[in-house]
């Protein structure tokens, strides 16, 4: 039987047309006339039928990230690759996913700045996604690398203020600071820093995100910008649940 009529036949069983109990088994014409009938009486029919089903996969994308984020807990959490903001020992973690050509992203770095200044109780885990560009992949190595030298925090903030994220671009950023170039570039080619580039590769799928900026906020994902007032709410949620 077509997806048409299968869904006909939930629309129909579910604003009130019992009698259908064993839709499988009627002749798919008198189904199709009994839909078309419906509608006609009832066009709002279609309406409600279409928002029935994006509840339903609304609930379900929830389920699966719900459960992607158990699943992958300890990886989101506690990742000794990953940079950390804020309070090492925050009431509650905060993981963004982030590029540094992302327009998104550059509006969501001081959303996240303002957070960070607010509530010294949040734990910051950054997680570079680099997937616009070959400028963010340079940018994203460059700013893990740069752990090494010190002042993480100033020099991802500096990367995201750049109007585009190239190497000449970051390598003129990272002058600017002081760092060692020349370390910079060694350090680049560490093998911790492809592991954490393919760890967000992989944490962003299992979670179902396809764009940055995507947040984390203790159990709740959150694909696309989020403004600050917006986040603060779901900290403030994710605090009232029991720790897990």
């Amino acid at each position: 039987m077509s997806r048409f009529i299968r869904t006909m036949c939930l629309c129909l069983t579910t604003l009130g047309f019992a009698s259908i109990s064993a839709a499988d088994e009627l002749d798919e014409k008198v189904i199709k006339e009994l839909a078309l009938e419906a509608i006609l009486e009832n066009p709002g029919i279609v309406m409600q039928a279409v928002e029935i089903l994006k509840q339903r996969e609304a609930a379900q994308k929830e389920k699966t990230a719900d459960q992607a984020i158990q699943s992958n807990w300890d990886g989101l959490q506690n990742d000794p690759n990953a940079p950390v903001l804020g309070n090492p020992n925050g009431d509650i973690t905060v993981v963004e996913f982030f590029d540094y050509n992302c327009g998104y992203c550059k509006r969501a770095a001081p959303i996240i700045s303002k957070l960070l200044e607010a509530d010294s109780n949040i734990r910051l885990v950054y997680r570079e996604w680099p997937i616009l560009s070959e400028g963010s992949r340079f940018a994203a190595r460059a700013s893990l690398a740069a752990q090494k030298q010190g002042r993480y925090k100033e020099f991802h903030f500096k990367l995201m203020s750049l109007n585009r994220a190239t190497e000449e671009s970051v390598l003129k950023a990272a002058q600017e600071f002081g760092y060692d170039i020349e370390k910079l570039q060694a350090d680049m080619a560490d093998p911790k820093i492809d592991q954490h580039i393919e760890t967000s590769n992989r944490l962003s799928g299992a979670l179902g995100f396809t764009g940055t900026p995507s947040f984390v906020v203790g159990t709740q994902a959150i694909p696309g910008l989020v403004s600050y007032e917006d986040l603060t709410q779901v900290i403030a949620d994710e605090r009232k649940k029991s720790p897990k």
